[in-house]
């Protein structure tokens, strides 16, 4: 995983590194390990005035790869979905989600995975084609929770530069941590409100 990881840094350094860096954000959507924020951060921090046009590409592609995933999980779970999840050791906890996702459930789990990749992208991505969530809010949930994810680390970079780099690669874990039980909480409230006819649900 170390070398795997060090490889995809090192694609920073490239002239190609755009083109890499929306590679990696489609495969990572659909079944890669290395999330494509190990080459953004290091790209929007050696050229910030890119910044944003770095983030547009990222989730460009994350969508695209996010559709890739649905679409995997729609026609060909059985036959490369599903060994690709066991191969990365992913299947396990696939399962687990399946068995008690509903689609207000993924909504959740499209936002936290998309902002704080909780659980990984590409298993909710997957489940959402398994389950066939509608196609139109799935893409729409991918644009929204990618979109705040690359943009917003865009904005930190460009007004933070490298101490931002520092505190999030030291802090990251933490901040998606965060990030995913605030939606969460917020889920839940919302969810009781409407039980308790506040929202009129």
């Amino acid at each position: 995983m170390k070398k795997l990881y060090d490889w995809v840094l090192s694609l920073s350094a490239r002239k190609s590194a755009e083109i890499w860096l929306a590679v990696i954000a489609v495969i990572e959507s659909s079944f890669f390990l290395i999330p494509a924020d190990v080459l953004f951060l290091p790209m929007a921090l050696a050229r910030p005035q890119k910044a944003y046009r770095l983030a547009l590409i990222a989730t460009v592609a994350s969508v695209v790869g996010g559709i890739l995933g649905y679409f995997l999980g729609m026609f060909l779970f059985e036959a490369l979905a599903k060994p690709v999840l066991a191969t990365f050791g992913e299947l396990q906890k696939f399962e687990q989600l399946k068995s008690c996702s509903g689609n207000q459930t993924l909504v959740v789990l499209l936002l936290t995975s998309g902002l704080a990749h909780i659980p990984p992208i590409k298993i909710v991505t997957i489940l959402a084609g398994v389950v066939q969530i509608n196609f139109a809010f799935f893409v729409t949930a991918c644009i929204v929770a990618r979109g705040a994810r690359f943009f917003a680390l865009a904005w930190a970079l460009r007004r933070w530069g490298e101490a931002i780099k520092h505190f999030i690669e030291n802090r990251l874990g933490l901040i998606a941590g965060l990030i995913a039980a605030i939606v969460i909480m917020l889920y839940l409230i919302i969810k009781f409100l409407g039980h308790t006819g506040t929202f009129g649900c």
